[in-house]
């Protein structure tokens, strides 16, 4: 600028400085401005920032006493590792150059950078706590995990050691269909990779899709840096992981480590080996579990019907003899079989004189109804004349001679035979109904006649049972066998006459042996 501005002359003199237009001035500023800082590394805190529609970014840059303007064009911008945030203390690299519309300087910058991982992690938490705020890491809102998932997609690196780790340890745990969406798990394309596999897994169709839909989703990386880490703590794939239906296991990193990712999933896990053990159960686990409740289910069943077996041989020996049940309904049908053939043969003789008695009375008031008749027209025919009395009479003869034919004796007697031969189709289907009956109820009789003699105490001998009597009486206890001088045990094939310790032998009375329908009631043991 020395050639440009030369000296002013004397004071108050017009001097023989050039004249230049703003635009001239305005260039060898800019000029001027570039050449002496055409690279340069600026350390200061993110002010005020704009993100217009065009897509460039401008902020300030400032320290306690100075703001230096600064823009990042569309093209760093979209590459930047962390895209600048308010209050972030930032490294920037670029250069300074001149905006000539407003006479300022501004520093186009080329890479930022946090100055340092406190920067970062002041970031970090910022961020966390406006998700936090959000409730995108409410608790409430996590779902289970499911106990055995059919589909597994895992969002990782397809040539890393973390999904050979998760398959081999699904391989030795319970094998299980597993989607691989490969991702980039480091740089500027991690975040939108990550974020974007998320929603895709989440996109499948439920049933009848090409590619099955996962029950569970595991985010995986190894561990790194703060920096090699950072793409898991964007916004992005915190909303995506927090919007999943899926449930969403994260293990981002080694144990130490922590993200913003963990905080948004439903379960974290330290390690991504430690996130396929809790994704499935062991096989031979459940095997053992399930051979185990076989064994008790099995065992409670058999003690089930043992018990149920010996509750029912209890009340079969409280049930009455078959004989007290059957002895009543035998004997009312033997009654009622009895009364049955007399009173049949009384119906039908009462029906039988019934019918005779009205055709005796028949015949008689025929013949008083014809003569009441004649009185009548002859009574009527004398008062009458000739030709009226002609026409009445050949009238009342064709009159009478229609209620005689009518009144048919022979007719008469054949509809009474035809009566007779109905009532005595009837007494006959009666009769063979009465038999058929009678047959069914003896039949009967006879089937529980059989089971009484299989359930009687006669079939209990033959198994191996005995009874003790006292003479006619039955004896059931030890002392009162004591009190007894002579006993009377009888077996299936007879009985034996027994002495108790200390009693002299009696011999036995001699008793003719119970009829197998009607048993003696004793002790079985």
């Amino acid at each position: 600028m020395d050639d440009l501005i030369e000296d002013a002359g004397p004071a108050g003199g017009p001097g023989n400085a050039p004249e230049f237009t703003v635009s001239e001035i305005s260039g060898a500023v800019k000029r001027s401005i570039e050449a002496g800082f055409s690279h340069v590394r600026v350390r200061g805190e993110v002010g005020r920032l704009s993100r217009p529609r065009s897509g460039h970014v401008y902020l300030d840059l400032k320290d306690d006493r100075s703001v230096l303007a600064s823009v990042i064009w569309k093209g760093v911008a979209s590459r930047l590792a962390h895209p600048p945030e308010e209050g972030m203390e930032v490294i920037a690299t670029g250069r300074l150059t001149t905006f000539p519309g407003q006479s300022k300087y501004q520093l186009v910058i080329e890479d930022l950078r946090p100055a340092g991982a406190g920067a970062l992690m002041a970031m970090l938490e910022k961020r966390r706590a406006m998700l936090a705020a959000e409730g995108l890491f409410d608790e409430g809102r996590k779902r289970p995990l499911p106990f055995l998932p059919e589909v597994i997609g895992v969002v990782t690196s397809p040539s890393g050691a973390v999904i050979r780790d998760i398959l081999h340890r699904l391989r030795d745990r319970f094998p299980r269909h597993v989607l691989i969406w490969p991702v980039a798990v480091q740089g500027e394309k991690c975040a939108p990779e990550v974020a974007r596999a998320i929603r895709g897994f989440n996109a499948l169709p439920e049933a009848g899709g090409p590619v099955p839909r996962p029950d569970l989703i595991i985010v995986a990386r190894g561990g790194g840096s703060l920096e090699d880490l950072w793409g898991f703590n964007e916004e992005a794939v915190v909303r995506a992981a927090a919007e999943s239906a899926i449930p969403l296991i994260s293990a981002v990193g080694h144990e130490t480590d922590t993200t913003l990712i963990d905080f948004a999933s439903d379960w974290r896990a330290p390690t991504p080996t430690a996130a396929a053990e809790r994704a499935v159960p062991v096989r031979m686990d459940l095997l053992n579990w399930l051979r185990q409740q076989d064994g008790i289910l099995t065992r409670a069943m058999a003690q089930g019907m043992a018990a149920r077996r010996q509750r029912l041989a209890d009340l079969s020996r409280a049930l009455p003899r078959p004989e007290a049940l059957l002895d009543t309904a035998r004997q009312r049908l033997d009654i009622a079989a009895s009364g049955l053939a007399p009173a049949l043969r009384h119906r039908t003789a009462l029906a039988r004189g019934r019918i005779d008695g009205a055709a005796a009375r028949l015949t008689p008031a025929l013949d008083r109804a014809v003569a009441k008749k004649r009185l009548a027209l002859g009574q009527t025919a004398a008062r009458l004349g000739p030709q009226t009395l002609h026409a009445l009479t050949r009238q009342g003869r064709r009159d009478l001679d229609g209620l005689a034919r009518r009144l048919d004796p022979a007719r008469q007697s054949r509809r009474l035979s035809e009566a007779r031969a109905r009532l005595d189709d009837l007494a006959a289907r009666l009769a063979r109904g009465t038999e058929t009956a009678l047959a069914t109820r003896r039949d009967r009789l006879t089937n529980l006649a059989r089971l009484h003699q299989t359930l009687g105490y006669t079939e209990t001998l033959a198994r191996g049972y005995a009874v003790v009597r006292a003479g006619d009486m039955p004896v059931t206890t030890k002392a009162a066998a004591e009190t007894h001088p002579a006993l009377e045990i009888e077996f299936a094939d007879g009985r034996l006459g027994v002495t108790p310790t200390g009693a002299p032998p009696k011999p036995a009375p001699k008793r003719a042996a119970p009829k197998p329908d009607k048993p003696d009631q004793g002790t079985l043991f």
